[in-house]
């Protein structure tokens, strides 16, 4: 046998074992067999480099460097679901569904809701040729080395297949492989993650694929697109997938009704506990494709699917402060601020109370044992609070009257839950949430611009509005630091600046031992005050010895110099002028201490303008440890990006510039069909209130809000200046083949010798409107096969022209 047909029949062998062992779950040889055969083959192909092929085995094990990741247009746009809590929304779902198809016999696939990251794969001829994230569902990230590395998705498929189609699915991390990445970091004294979801999204976005592939990733596919399928359903779809070669779970049901829906729902709401991978609900799809196609898409969401959501996890913990965030749009959000828990495969800390007549509706209080449980299994919320557990002499929240940041007096309009500050123009977090909002993904995309830059910026007086991104230059902006804390950077009591017990023995084992965060965590779980540590048996918690002892020896060294008493003592907490004359006794003398109150973050701001400091990093390691702070700056090679960025967002088209200049509820969808309409900003501004309502998506409240924002003068003068440094705002007219259709709206329905997506693009080609829904200003619909009784029944009563697709293609002739 030649050298070719020995490396072909090898990378055979091992794609076959590979799909035995990572899709059946049956593998037929050992894990030393198989490295054995893949060495050899590694071997070959290094001596004959002629018969490379990206589809070998050999790919998999990584090596590849991607240091930027190209953003990728998706060719069929990524829906999120709608989601259900109940088997009430469900049986409403389905009478949604037969008002639209009109009472037909309908079935169902029941399919598992993995908890991962949402994945597109695209085959050309069998071959795998990209992986794209989701990213906002229009675009996403190119990860194809990474996911390359994940052995149960196929390189090269088996079988009959089309020549392009795309297969939807998502990473996961199975909890073995977590619990096992997770007991190594332990063990080297590094932070455990989080949860297999989070690690498995962040995993894709790893720069060396060789990492990538040392992660048991895993891969679990659902859903084909893509044009002449050789198949008719969901269910048909997946069975086909499996024998090309994909890992399509085995636990998808066929059901014939909702009650066999239910049932699918209620046995795996108790047996998900028993599958090795998480797993938060159940996806309802209508089975039939062309039924799919009748009941269309949602701004967001196609209308033939829904999520229902298992009961979310409730967990009790002590809800320490209510603070109070300001929103870009100046809405005000009270927070709580809870004693650490897990929740859900997460750390909570905080939790939303959304207005003051939530606060007042559960009277919740500091100080309270509150229940909490994850929204959608995302965002924290407080349910209840534990009354049985309230402390003595509590007092009822009283919600602010001013705003936090900048002391403006609050209103709440008639009819509205939230409070707002009115002070739109001078109310720091509103500006800078306004200008993260403008250079945002799904806005102008100007990724170099983070949030910390952008208060960096605003925090030198570089910009104050998002207008003056657009006149900044290389030699403004280089150069540029401050540093930064986040909402754990320490709590103000008796003015004195706190900082928690696990991050303050972090911060002086620096030098002293040298101690991990995790290893500082055990331990300040076990003590109250800071000198407790001298009492302490380390053993038991896992702790390196020599490190610990270390630590203790240098610590009473220094602190027989300090006098406790000028200090304030608090439990689990230590004052920060405390720490800072234990560690930094040589730089100050006692008056510079107590000279402060230390009233706010600023005085570290003002120490690390000591000369000698400057100099230390040192004491920039030991506040970073302590305070959960990092210095932001703006280096050369930044400075050219963040400008270089800037400039190309010029070129971002009229829709995402409306969106990003920020008109209260004015989101993605509705900028579309606003710019769509008008075609230019100017139009839009003169728009009357009648014309604005008249627009799809467009009511009463956004109406308003819309001629509101263009009455104030203010805004008018931003939008000049952007216009003066060429920001797009209008419509980029494309070439149409002819202007037939001017004027005309069409609906389609049923199935036609072309593709749908085709059909439509020759309505639009030829100056028509495609819209998705019946009205009696519908100017045609175009009748296919299989047409739904609905939509037939519809047409008729609206008076609505029925015409066929070749009937169509005669309006354009």
């Amino acid at each position: 046998m030649d050298i070719q047909n020995t490396i072909q029949k090898l990378r055979e062998e091992l794609n076959q074992h590979n799909y035995n062992y990572y899709v059946l779950d049956k593998p037929i040889i050992s894990d030393y067999e198989f490295d054995v055969k893949l060495k050899q083959l590694q071997e070959l192909e290094i001596q004959n480099p002629e018969y490379f092929d990206e589809s070998s085995p050999t790919q998999r094990v990584g090596g590849t460097i991607t240091k930027n990741f190209q953003t990728v247009t998706h060719e069929h746009r990524m829906y999120s679901l709608d989601n259900s809590y109940s088997k009430e929304e469900l049986i409403d779902w389905e009478k949604r569904i037969q008002k639209v198809l009109g009472n037909v016999p309908l079935e169902y696939t029941c399919e598992l809701k993995y908890d991962g990251a949402s994945i597109s794969i695209t085959y050309e001829n069998g071959i795998l040729k990209r992986a794209v994230t989701r990213g906002d569902g229009f675009q996403g990230d190119d990860v194809t080395n990474n996911i390359k590395t994940i052995k149960s998705i196929p390189l090269k498929l088996k079988g009959n297949f089309p020549p392009k189609f795309d297969i939807r699915g998502e990473i996961i991390l199975p909890f073995i492989g977590f619990e096992k990445m997770n007991q190594e970091l332990i063990e080297i004294g590094e932070t455990p993650y989080s949860n297999p979801r989070n690690t498995a999204s962040g995993s894709l976005k790893l720069q060396d694929s060789a990492e990538v592939a040392k992660r048991p990733l895993d891969c679990l596919l659902y859903f084909l697109i893509g044009n002449n399928l050789p198949f008719k359903t969901q269910f048909e779809g997946l069975e086909t997938a499996r024998k090309w070669g994909f890992k399509a779970p085995k636990e998808t049901t066929l059901a014939s009704s909702l009650n066999e829906v239910f049932e699918f729902i209620d046995y795996w709401d108790i047996h998900r506990h028993d599958l090795p991978y998480e797993t938060d609900g159940v996806v309802v799809k209508v089975n039939s494709f062309h039924q799919q196609e009748e009941l269309g898409f949602t701004a967001k969401s196609p209308r033939w699917a829904i999520a229902y959501k298992f009961k979310s996890e409730q967990v009790s913990t002590k809800l320490n402060s209510i603070s109070y965030q300001v929103g870009r749009t100046g809405s005000i959000t009270p927070v709580a601020n809870l004693e650490p828990v897990q929740l859900a495969g997460t750390i909570v800390k905080r939790a939303s109370l959304h207005n003051s007549d939530q606060i007042d509706k559960l009277d919740i209080r500091v100080g309270d044992t509150v229940f909490v449980e994850k929204g959608g299994e995302i965002i924290p919320k407080i349910i209840a609070v534990d009354f049985s557990m309230r402390p003595e002499h509590s007092e009822p929240t009283k919600y602010i009257s001013h705003c936090p940041e900048c002391n403006t007096e609050l209103v709440r309009s008639e009819g509205e839950a939230n409070h707002y500050c009115p002070n739109f123009y001078g109310c720091p977090p509103q500006i800078i949430g306004r200008i993260k909002h403008f250079v945002s993904k799904k806005a102008m995309n100007i990724d170099s611009l983070g949030g910390g830059t952008i208060d960096l910026l605003y925090f030198n007086k570089k910009i104050i509005d998002y207008s003056d991104l657009y006149f900044l230059r290389f030699e403004h902006i280089f150069g540029l630091e401050k540093w930064l804390d986040n909402d754990e950077s320490g709590l103000k009591n008796h003015n004195q600046l706190q900082v928690k017990l696990d991050k303050a023995i972090f911060g002086l084992s620096k030098n002293w031992g040298n101690l991990t965060l995790v290893e500082c965590e055990k331990i300040a779980k076990e003590i109250i005050k800071i000198t407790d540590v001298f009492n302490l048996n380390v053993l038991e918690l896992g702790i390196d010895l020599k490190k610990f002892k270390i630590f203790c020896e240098k610590f009473s060294a220094s602190i027989i110099f300090i006098n406790e008493s000028i200090y304030y003592s608090f439990d689990h907490y230590i004052s920060l002028n405390y720490l800072l004359d234990l560690k930094f006794k040589d730089y100050f003398l006692k008056d510079i201490f107590m000279q402060s109150s230390l009233n706010d973050l600023n005085y570290i701001d003002n120490l690390l303008s000591n000369e000698n400091l400057k100099k230390d990093k040192k004491f920039e390691a030991f506040v970073a440890s302590i305070a959960d702070r990092n210095r932001v700056g703006i280096k050369e090679q930044s400075a050219k990006i963040i400008i270089e960025s800037i400039e190309n967002s010029k070129k971002i088209p009229f829709e995402k510039v409306l969106f990003a200049i920020g008109i209260n509820d004015v989101g993605e969808v509705g900028a579309k069909n606003l710019a769509s309409h008008f075609k230019n900003i100017d139009n839009l501004i003169a728009a009357s209130f009648e014309e604005l309502t008249a627009i799809r998506d467009v009511g009463v409240s956004t109406a308003k809000n819309i001629i509101g924002f263009f009455a104030n003068n203010h805004n008018l003068e931003i939008i000049n200046r952007l216009k003066s440094c060429g920001l797009t705002f209008h419509v980029e007219e494309k070439e149409l083949s002819s202007n037939k259709l001017e004027g005309l709206t069409f609906v389609i329905s049923g199935t036609f010798d072309v593709e749908r997506d085709e059909l439509k693009k020759i309505i639009e080609d030829n100056g028509g409107k495609n819209v998705g829904s019946l009205s009696k200003s519908t100017s045609y619909l175009i009748v296919g096969e299989n047409m739904g009784p609905a939509k037939k029944e519809k047409a008729t009563k609206d008076n609505v022209k029925m015409i066929s697709e070749y009937e169509f293609y005669d309006l354009i002739k």
